[in-house]
């Protein structure tokens, strides 16, 4: 019997594949500038600061559809490979794991999984808020994308943060790092109590290629991060491949959305 949870096959061929996060494709001065700003901002301070001031959920409520609603408004700076308001990107997600046949809360992942991107909504700019994730507080890894932008970094020239483990400790578990701002985190903190764990570490990590990816960091991760990568490895041929320039209509789909929403969230959402 198949895993049903394996990623689909036919989301996109391999050939096709190779042409999504092409970050050497012409015209992709905006993504660079972006990275630029983050690689060069993301500091241990910086993280600290952030999760002082969001993670304390005072700045208004608001319903999970009318965060969603919001993003219409937004296109990532950071994505090269489709300018879509994020509502179209998450309805693709998760229109893709639906016809998969996943179970529901996988389905709800897919759909909210950038709703945390509503930081830019209360005056964030992007590079703090979308983007490939890191931690902060050791060696940044070169297999980060734009490597070459943390040289600019107050914490790569630091002892504290420039060493290989940096201010963590073996095998710490990613609970324990602190990862650079944005909207994964901030989400994973808002909706934590209300989705199964690997939910959870979708929403949290979806974002952090140089370890689902790319295989770093694992000097960081422990048992309980080792056994939750294949569901976050899962959720990205969702994330990443269901993108195209034809999105599914939001009038049809919106009343499975709206239940779906109110079987796992509250009704409203202290953001």
């Amino acid at each position: 019997m198949s895993d049903p949870l394996a990623p689909p096959p036919l989301l996109a061929d391999e050939p096709n594949r190779a042409a999504f996060r092409d970050y050497t494709q012409p015209g992709i001065d905006r993504v660079r500038d972006f990275y630029r700003n983050n690689h060069t901002h993301q500091t241990v301070d910086f993280v600290l600061g952030k999760k002082d001031k969001w993670l304390q959920f005072r700045q208004r409520e608001m319903t999970p559809w009318e965060g969603l609603d919001y993003l219409n408004t937004l296109v990532d700076e950071s994505d090269p490979d489709i300018n879509l308001p994020q509502i179209s990107h998450l309805l693709q997600t998760a229109e893709a794991i639906r016809a998969d046949g996943h179970p529901d809360w996988f389905v709800l992942t897919g759909f909210v999984h950038d709703l945390g991107k509503v930081l830019c909504l209360f005056g964030e700019p992007q590079w703090a808020v979308v983007g490939d994730t890191f931690p902060v507080g050791c060696r940044h890894s070169d297999r980060i994308v734009y490597p070459e932008f943390f040289a600019a970094n107050p914490d790569s020239q630091d002892h504290r943060y420039n060493s290989e483990l940096g201010i963590y400790h073996p095998n710490c578990g990613l609970d324990q790092v602190h990862m650079s701002w944005g909207h994964d985190e901030y989400l994973y903190h808002l909706l934590k109590d209300y989705v199964p764990e690997p939910a959870q570490y979708m929403i949290r990590y979806h974002s952090f290629y140089a370890w689902h990816r790319e295989g770093q960091y694992r000097h960081l991760t422990d048992a309980r991060d080792e056994a939750n990568l294949s569901w976050v490895q899962k959720f990205n041929p969702y994330d990443l491949y269901s993108k195209n320039p034809n999105p599914p209509v939001l009038a049809e789909l919106k009343p499975y959305y709206e239940d779906l929403l109110a079987k796992y969230l509250p009704a409203t959402l202290k953001l």
